[in-house]
């Protein structure tokens, strides 16, 4: 165990931080697996998504109909591998703040104190080498695609002001071949996969035992 991924927390123990990651398609449940962890470990535990590091709309020079969201180049990356990094050595970041309605990046940012497990999730996570070396733990999520457009559909009309239409264009020409090229092959990198998301009861409570077993060790 190195010194600069040792913290001191408040009940005075110090530990290394356990990195886990979260990874599947749109919709499969990596939210609902990422809030059960969470709920588990309350304030031992915060979650990042990669979601937050999307570029603001201004860096893609193109329309906001034409602009691939689901492609690696779309995030900020490098910004969540540097502020992980820094998270790890016990240091508190500011990490961005993203409008999924207007596709911009917002002026406020977000405190992010360090803590002994940090979640990660997003559906492009494990394609990046220089992220996927800093987790402790790979999760994918693998749920049935009929399920995950059905939910993506749900969502984006009702927290994202989407039309249908607009949804369905999207699907079919981002998301549905980004998933085929970059998430779906991303999954051989894992160290765990879960069908059906938050809802596999079993394997959530083996998850939870391997992290605990960390934290008493």
């Amino acid at each position: 165990m190195t010194k600069k991924n040792i913290i001191k927390f408040k009940r005075g123990k110090k530990m290394k931080t356990f990195l886990i990651g979260i990874a599947g398609g749109t919709a499969s449940g990596k939210t609902t697996l990422a809030r059960i962890l969470k709920d588990s470990f309350q304030e031992d535990a915060i979650i990042l998504k990669h979601d937050y590091y999307y570029y603001d709309r201004s860096h893609f020079k193109v329309e906001d109909e034409k602009i691939n969201f689901d492609h690696p180049d779309s995030f900020e990356t490098e910004l969540l591998v540097k502020q992980l990094k820094k998270l790890k050595k016990g240091e508190a970041v500011q990490r961005p703040v993203y409008s999924y309605k207007t596709n911009e990046r917002l002026a406020e940012k977000k405190r992010v104190n360090p803590a002994a497990i940090i979640i990660v999730e997003g559906i492009l996570i494990f394609h990046y080498e220089i992220l996927r070396k800093l987790f402790d733990l790979k999760i994918y999520v693998d749920t049935d695609a009929d399920i995950r457009l059905l939910r993506r559909i749900s969502r984006d009309i009702k927290e994202r002001d989407r039309s249908f239409e607009s949804v369905k264009r999207q699907y079919l020409s981002t998301v549905k071949p980004m998933h085929e090229k970059y998430v779906e092959p991303s999954k051989y990198y894992s160290d765990i996969i879960i069908p059906h998301g938050g809802l596999n009861e079993i394997a959530n409570d083996l998850i939870i035992k391997k992290i605990k077993d960390h934290l008493r060790n």
